[in-house]
């Protein structure tokens, strides 16, 4: 059975954590109680895995090469979502009602507006939220919201919405890169979120019959960081028309051209079997709220 992640050894991945961050294996093999023997065995396994040297050995300690430095920032961001996903777990109150499970980008753009509205007809019901965009174990929430690719296991999935996917950026940006056709948003920087599962500028370029991007790129792995470039003027960026409703009304960014193509995955809601009561209030209210919005003109 194949893994769902592509994952080197998860005890050479610290060993190899703790040595770039001490610059040391010495200290490293302090903090995690072991041998520096140890350490050095594992960094050298895990670099024979990677078939790239993750160190330059010194006299005085070891120094990051590239790869290196590359593999740290990337085990770090994770590393650190890891922890925060454990202590939210460690520290919820018991009284709370419902638990969701939910990605960065949609729980800042779309959902916790949906839960201010909700608490206005049910102020007595509490609600958390595990924001994080790695998948978050199974058993801790009642609901889950996102770009759901794979199969989201037992309980009753609903798709809440398929958005189309835009092309935007800021109106100074569109206006210094005459940007006036899919064709010309080949040749500009774009801002591509380095995820497997999103359409990415290849793939939306070519959909509407323009050429390969040859631009400048700049890779993220987290679509609110893709949408801050973007704001920042670093390039242009793909994203879901329906989070994008309070940006673009407020001219934080536009479409750069009226053209668009569909989502080839909707964005769907998991009621887990262990939702409870409230849990499904929610999940029922939610639906019943994207429908009605669906169904209002414009």
């Amino acid at each position: 059975m194949t893994r769902p992640y592509d994952f080197a050894s998860m005890t050479a991945l610290i060993s190899f954590e703790a040595a770039a961050r001490h610059g040391s294996f010495k200290t490293a093999a302090n903090e995690t109680n072991v041998t520096p023997a140890a350490i050095s065995h594992q960094i050298k396994a895990l670099e024979a895995d990677l078939g790239c040297a993750l160190f330059i050995r010194r006299h005085r300690g070891v120094e990051l090469t590239e790869q290196g430095a590359f593999l740290l920032v990337a085990l770090q961001r994770g590393f650190e979502t890891i922890s925060d996903a454990v202590a939210q777990l460690r520290d919820r109150s018991q009284a709370v009602d419902v638990t969701i499970a939910v990605t960065t980008a949609v729980s800042a753009l779309w959902l916790t507006p949906k839960i201010t509205a909700f608490w206005r007809i049910h102020p007595t019901i509490t609600v958390s939220q595990i924001v994080s965009d790695v998948q978050v174990a199974k058993g801790f929430q009642d609901i889950s919201i996102g770009y759901l690719t794979e199969n989201p296991g037992p309980g009753e999935s609903r798709d809440l919405f398929r958005d189309r996917i835009i092309a935007v950026g800021t109106p100074r940006f569109a206006a210094a890169h005459a940007i006036h056709s899919v064709a010309d948003l080949a040749h500009v920087p774009l801002v591509h979120h380095d995820k497997n599962q999103w359409t990415d500028w290849a793939e939306w370029l070519a959909a509407l019959g323009g050429p390969a991007p040859t631009g400048r790129g700049l890779f993220v792995n987290n679509h609110m960081i893709a949408l801050q470039a973007a704001q920042d003027d670093v390039g242009a960026v793909l994203a879901w028309d329906g989070l994008m409703t309070d940006l673009l009304a407020r001219e934080r960014l536009v479409r750069l051209v009226p053209q668009d193509i569909p989502s080839s995955v909707p964005f769907r809601l998991v009621i887990h079997p262990r939702a409870s009561a409230k849990a499904r209030l929610f999940a029922g209210w939610l639906l019943r709220d994207v429908s009605a919005g669906a169904a209002q003109p414009g």
